[in-house]
Protein backbone atom coordinates (compact mmCIF):
# COMPACT_ATOMS: atom_id res chain seq x y z
CA UNK A 1 0.00 0.00 0.00
CA UNK A 2 1.35 3.39 -0.99
CA UNK A 3 1.77 6.27 1.47
CA UNK A 4 -1.14 8.15 -0.15
CA UNK A 5 -3.42 5.11 0.01
CA UNK A 6 -2.50 4.67 3.67
CA UNK A 7 -3.44 8.26 4.43
CA UNK A 8 -6.80 7.85 2.70
CA UNK A 9 -7.44 4.66 4.65
CA UNK A 10 -6.74 6.42 7.97
CA UNK A 11 -9.04 9.33 7.06
CA UNK A 12 -11.78 6.90 6.00
CA UNK A 13 -11.56 5.07 9.33
CA UNK A 14 -11.78 8.34 11.20
CA UNK A 15 -14.85 9.63 9.35
CA UNK A 16 -17.40 8.40 11.96
CA UNK A 17 -15.50 10.18 14.76
CA UNK A 18 -15.13 13.34 12.64
CA UNK A 19 -18.84 13.38 11.81
CA UNK A 20 -19.73 12.85 15.46
CA UNK A 21 -17.49 15.74 16.53
CA UNK A 22 -18.92 18.05 13.86
CA UNK A 23 -22.44 17.15 14.99
CA UNK A 24 -21.52 18.11 18.57
CA UNK A 25 -20.18 21.47 17.38
CA UNK A 26 -23.33 22.17 15.36
CA UNK A 27 -25.59 21.24 18.27
CA UNK A 28 -23.58 23.43 20.65
CA UNK A 29 -23.76 26.46 18.34
CA UNK A 30 -27.48 25.96 17.76
CA UNK A 31 -28.01 25.94 21.52
CA UNK A 32 -26.01 29.15 22.01
CA UNK A 33 -27.87 30.78 19.13
CA UNK A 34 -31.22 30.02 20.75
CA UNK A 35 -30.29 31.56 24.12
CA UNK A 36 -32.47 34.65 24.58
CA UNK A 37 -30.46 37.77 25.44
CA UNK A 38 -31.81 39.33 28.68
CA UNK A 39 -33.42 42.73 27.92
CA UNK A 40 -31.17 44.35 30.52
CA UNK A 41 -28.15 43.84 28.25
CA UNK A 42 -29.85 45.05 25.06
CA UNK A 43 -29.36 48.73 24.29
CA UNK A 44 -30.43 50.93 21.42
CA UNK A 45 -28.41 53.40 19.36
CA UNK A 46 -29.89 55.29 16.42
CA UNK A 47 -32.86 52.87 16.34
CA UNK A 48 -30.51 49.85 16.14
CA UNK A 49 -30.32 47.23 18.90
CA UNK A 50 -26.93 46.17 20.22
CA UNK A 51 -25.58 44.10 23.12
CA UNK A 52 -23.17 45.18 25.83
CA UNK A 53 -19.70 43.63 25.60
CA UNK A 54 -19.86 42.52 29.26
CA UNK A 55 -22.72 40.14 28.43
CA UNK A 56 -20.97 38.71 25.38
CA UNK A 57 -17.78 38.08 27.38
CA UNK A 58 -19.83 36.36 30.08
CA UNK A 59 -21.47 34.11 27.47
CA UNK A 60 -18.09 33.35 25.88
CA UNK A 61 -16.73 32.35 29.31
CA UNK A 62 -19.76 30.13 29.89
CA UNK A 63 -19.97 28.35 26.53
CA UNK A 64 -16.43 28.65 25.15
CA UNK A 65 -14.10 28.75 28.18
CA UNK A 66 -10.46 29.47 27.45
CA UNK A 67 -11.11 31.94 24.62
CA UNK A 68 -8.67 34.79 23.97
CA UNK A 69 -8.61 38.00 21.95
CA UNK A 70 -5.62 39.47 20.13
CA UNK A 71 -5.30 42.72 18.20
CA UNK A 72 -3.47 41.87 14.98
CA UNK A 73 -3.37 45.28 13.39
CA UNK A 74 -4.72 48.82 13.73
CA UNK A 75 -5.09 51.52 11.13
CA UNK A 76 -6.26 55.11 10.96
CA UNK A 77 -8.27 55.97 7.86
CA UNK A 78 -7.24 59.58 7.46
CA UNK A 79 -9.05 61.59 10.11
CA UNK A 80 -12.35 59.77 9.72
CA UNK A 81 -12.13 56.33 11.33
CA UNK A 82 -10.02 53.97 13.39
CA UNK A 83 -9.86 50.35 12.18
CA UNK A 84 -9.04 47.27 14.25
CA UNK A 85 -8.16 43.81 12.93
CA UNK A 86 -8.61 41.34 15.76
CA UNK A 87 -8.32 37.58 16.20
CA UNK A 88 -10.56 35.39 18.36
CA UNK A 89 -9.11 32.06 19.52
CA UNK A 90 -11.51 29.64 21.18
CA UNK A 91 -12.20 25.96 21.84
CA UNK A 92 -15.18 24.30 20.19
CA UNK A 93 -16.00 20.90 21.72
CA UNK A 94 -12.28 20.41 22.36
CA UNK A 95 -11.14 21.70 18.96
CA UNK A 96 -9.03 24.87 18.82
CA UNK A 97 -10.45 27.37 16.35
CA UNK A 98 -9.38 30.82 15.18
CA UNK A 99 -11.44 33.55 13.57
CA UNK A 100 -10.39 36.99 12.35
CA UNK A 101 -12.58 40.10 12.30
CA UNK A 102 -12.27 43.77 11.40
CA UNK A 103 -14.30 46.76 12.56
CA UNK A 104 -14.10 50.52 12.15
CA UNK A 105 -15.24 53.27 14.49
CA UNK A 106 -15.77 56.84 13.38
CA UNK A 107 -13.38 59.28 15.07
CA UNK A 108 -15.27 61.88 17.09
CA UNK A 109 -14.25 65.45 16.40
CA UNK A 110 -15.12 68.71 18.13
CA UNK A 111 -17.77 70.96 16.63
CA UNK A 112 -15.16 73.13 14.97
CA UNK A 113 -13.63 69.86 13.62
CA UNK A 114 -10.10 71.01 14.44
CA UNK A 115 -9.51 68.72 17.40
CA UNK A 116 -10.32 65.14 18.39
CA UNK A 117 -12.79 64.69 21.25
CA UNK A 118 -11.31 61.51 22.77
CA UNK A 119 -9.10 59.43 20.49
CA UNK A 120 -8.50 56.89 23.26
CA UNK A 121 -12.22 56.20 23.51
CA UNK A 122 -12.45 55.87 19.73
CA UNK A 123 -9.69 53.25 19.76
CA UNK A 124 -11.40 51.38 22.60
CA UNK A 125 -14.76 51.49 20.79
CA UNK A 126 -13.25 50.11 17.58
CA UNK A 127 -11.74 47.19 19.48
CA UNK A 128 -15.01 46.55 21.35
CA UNK A 129 -17.00 46.59 18.10
CA UNK A 130 -14.54 44.15 16.58
CA UNK A 131 -14.79 41.76 19.53
CA UNK A 132 -18.60 41.87 19.50
CA UNK A 133 -18.71 41.09 15.78
CA UNK A 134 -16.38 38.13 16.33
CA UNK A 135 -18.37 36.79 19.30
CA UNK A 136 -21.53 36.87 17.21
CA UNK A 137 -20.01 35.60 13.96
CA UNK A 138 -18.00 32.69 15.38
CA UNK A 139 -19.80 31.82 18.64
CA UNK A 140 -23.41 32.76 17.74
CA UNK A 141 -23.72 34.85 20.90
CA UNK A 142 -26.73 37.23 20.84
CA UNK A 143 -28.00 35.90 17.52
CA UNK A 144 -31.50 36.97 18.53
CA UNK A 145 -30.46 40.63 18.82
CA UNK A 146 -28.35 40.68 15.64
CA UNK A 147 -31.04 38.83 13.63
CA UNK A 148 -28.89 35.80 12.86
CA UNK A 149 -31.14 33.10 14.26
CA UNK A 150 -32.66 30.35 12.14
CA UNK A 151 -36.27 30.74 13.17
CA UNK A 152 -38.01 28.11 11.02
CA UNK A 153 -40.02 25.59 12.99
CA UNK A 154 -38.33 22.25 13.54
CA UNK A 155 -40.08 19.10 12.33
CA UNK A 156 -40.95 18.14 15.92
CA UNK A 157 -42.58 21.55 16.42
CA UNK A 158 -44.75 21.06 13.32
CA UNK A 159 -45.76 17.60 14.57
CA UNK A 160 -46.59 19.06 18.00
CA UNK A 161 -48.80 21.74 16.41
CA UNK A 162 -50.68 19.09 14.43
CA UNK A 163 -51.20 16.89 17.51
CA UNK A 164 -52.47 19.85 19.55
CA UNK A 165 -54.88 20.87 16.78
CA UNK A 166 -56.27 17.32 16.53
CA UNK A 167 -56.72 17.21 20.33
CA UNK A 168 -58.48 20.59 20.26
CA UNK A 169 -60.93 19.40 17.60
CA UNK A 170 -59.88 21.45 14.56
CA UNK A 171 -61.08 20.15 11.19
CA UNK A 172 -58.72 18.74 8.55
CA UNK A 173 -58.86 21.86 6.36
CA UNK A 174 -57.67 24.12 9.19
CA UNK A 175 -54.99 21.65 10.27
CA UNK A 176 -53.68 21.36 6.69
CA UNK A 177 -53.67 25.16 6.31
CA UNK A 178 -51.56 25.64 9.44
CA UNK A 179 -49.25 22.77 8.52
CA UNK A 180 -48.68 24.19 5.03
CA UNK A 181 -47.90 27.67 6.40
CA UNK A 182 -45.44 26.17 8.90
CA UNK A 183 -43.63 24.17 6.22
CA UNK A 184 -43.43 27.23 3.95
CA UNK A 185 -41.79 29.24 6.74
CA UNK A 186 -44.77 31.57 7.18
CA UNK A 187 -45.01 30.43 10.81
CA UNK A 188 -41.74 30.53 12.74
CA UNK A 189 -40.47 29.81 16.25
CA UNK A 190 -41.28 33.41 17.11
CA UNK A 191 -44.96 32.64 16.47
CA UNK A 192 -45.06 29.26 18.21
CA UNK A 193 -46.17 30.37 21.70
CA UNK A 194 -49.03 32.49 20.36
CA UNK A 195 -50.04 29.72 17.94
CA UNK A 196 -50.24 27.16 20.76
CA UNK A 197 -52.34 29.58 22.84
CA UNK A 198 -54.65 30.04 19.85
CA UNK A 199 -54.96 26.27 19.47
CA UNK A 200 -55.69 25.80 23.17
CA UNK A 201 -58.65 28.18 22.88
CA UNK A 202 -60.18 25.67 20.48
CA UNK A 203 -61.89 26.03 17.11
CA UNK A 204 -65.29 27.12 18.50
CA UNK A 205 -63.92 30.11 20.43
CA UNK A 206 -61.77 31.17 17.47
CA UNK A 207 -64.86 31.10 15.20
CA UNK A 208 -66.71 33.32 17.68
CA UNK A 209 -63.85 35.82 17.68
CA UNK A 210 -63.94 35.96 13.87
Amino acid sequence: MSHKENELSIISNMLPQIEEQLAKITKHHNHVSEVATPPTYVKKKQSMDYVEISYMKMMADLYFPGWSWEIINTEVLGTEAYVVHGRLTYYDSGIKRVGDMTAAHRIQRSRDKDTFVDIGNDVKSANTDCMKKAFNMYMNIADDVYRNQIIDLKEEDIVLVKEKMIEAGFDDNEINRIQMNAKKGKITKLDLDNLLKWINEGPNKNKEQK
